[in-house]
């Protein structure tokens, strides 16, 4: 097996990549395990390297990387290779797939796409200018901006949340406007677990608005037995993959354009004391939240304007960070890899261009609308296919379900041979 990596270090990734100790996991511990078979795996980890034995608590995501990269020491061996550098095309061939990186080109039986999340989307005709951070994970970049900057910062999800805690802690004189149409941040968790809730749903609920009725129902249910709805949230969580490919296209699409900001409040939520920072901030004066868009931005140099709506007062800023999420249309992708894919119809979007079009199981469709033998995609990319496939219990289980594909296939290769 050979790992390619651009840094050359497995584990990271931009989840995980921050050095930030402030920056913590939105899941508690308790769900973290890297094993779908051994749940109580990282919380041992944890135990055993001294950093705690609550179940309860929500880990530094540098430490999370460190736990990966352990687990991955202890299975590495002679079979294992792990090669730095970008692979900038995957070519179909008749035994299998050549890998072709900066510097060589290698035969594959099989290839198995974990690249994550994409950098974010751009924003639409900003300059390259001094002011404009476009990519949140450039942390020196955020440290370096004076001890007195004024930010505006674009979206207000979980990559937004990190981001003002890095710069407002590293400078107490800092001030923050987080900008999103929405102007809501994500629901935080509860300091304690709450009590399980089984979801349910009617199988005749087959539209986006009779999906979100059901929920809402569940939760009137709850509440009149006194449970909260982040219960009925985590309770739907084995259902939604179900839900979402029960849902056809036309209703896929109005769940995004009606009620996906709701569900991702709800679902992906902040660490409580994370929470608390915020609060705090926005008590201190430093941290506005609003909503509205860069409706224009002058630049004006090493500063800029931003004005969040027509007829509104523009907001002088020293910085205009990028925190729109990640971009998720392949066919946009900087990427050479994927441009490359894309390019010769190896790969294709599926038809919300949410990720890459793949199977259930976690083949890749190409532009023809078949399936690449041998071309697995596991994580992010597949969120179009199952919508639920960006955190660690759904990557877990689908890291699994692939490898044991690969194995079937390269025993079979074998065989035949």
């Amino acid at each position: 097996m050979v790992v390619h990596e651009a840094s050359g270090i497995v584990g990271r990734g931009i989840a995980y990549g921050t050095n930030d100790q402030r920056h913590l996991l939105n899941v508690r511990a308790r769900h973290m395990s890297a094993f779908p078979d051994a749940p109580s795996d990282l919380l041992d980890w944890a135990l055993r390297t001294g950093r705690g034995s609550d179940p309860q608590a929500f880990l530094p995501r540098a430490d999370y990387a460190i736990y990966l990269q352990d687990r991955l020491a202890d299975v590495a061996d002679d079979r294992l290779r792990i090669r730095a550098g970008r692979v900038r095309d995957v070519v179909p061939t008749a035994t299998g797939f050549d890998v072709v990186t900066e510097r060589s080109t290698a035969p594959a039986d099989a290839v198995v796409l974990c690249h994550g999340n994409q950098p974010p989307r751009p924003l639409a005709d900003l300059p390259d200018a001094p002011w404009h951070i476009g990519n949140p994970w450039q942390l020196g970049r955020l440290r370096a901006l004076p001890a007195d900057a004024r930010v505006v910062v674009v979206g207000t999800g979980l990559t937004a949340v990190d981001t003002v805690i890095t710069l407002l802690e590293d400078g107490p004189e800092r001030h923050v406007t987080m900008l999103s149409r929405s102007g809501t941040l994500p629901k935080p968790h509860v300091e304690q677990a709450h009590t399980a809730w089984v979801t349910k749903v009617p199988d005749d609920a087959v539209t986006a608005d009779q999906v979100a009725e059901a929920v809402a129902e569940e939760c009137r249910a709850a509440a009149e037995r006194g449970v909260g709805w982040r219960a009925v949230v985590d309770g739907l969580r084995p259902l939604t993959q179900e839900l979402w490919r029960r849902l056809p296209h036309d209703e896929r699409r109005r769940f995004l354009d009606v009620h996906v900001r709701e569900w991702e409040v709800r679902r992906h939520r902040m660490a409580p004391e994370v929470a608390l920072r915020l609060q705090r901030y926005r008590y201190d004066g430093r941290l506005t939240i609003r909503p509205g868009t860069l409706h224009e931005v002058d630049d004006l140099g090493e500063r800029c304007a931003v004005t969040a709506a027509p007829g509104a007062t523009p907001i002088p800023a020293d910085a205009v960070v990028n925190c729109t999420g990640p971009l998720a249309d392949v066919r946009r992708s900087a990427d050479p890899l994927i441009q490359a894919l894309v390019a010769r119809g190896t790969v294709a979007p599926d038809p919300l261009a949410l990720g890459i079009d793949s199977t259930v199981d976690g083949r890749v469709v190409d532009a023809s609308g078949a399936v690449v033998d041998g071309l697995y995609v596991v994580g992010p990319p597949r969120k179009g296919t199952l919508w639920e496939s960006t955190a660690i219990p759904e990557i877990r289980a689908q890291a699994a379900q692939v490898a044991s594909a690969v194995v079937e296939r390269t025993s079979r290769s074998i065989a035949a041979n």
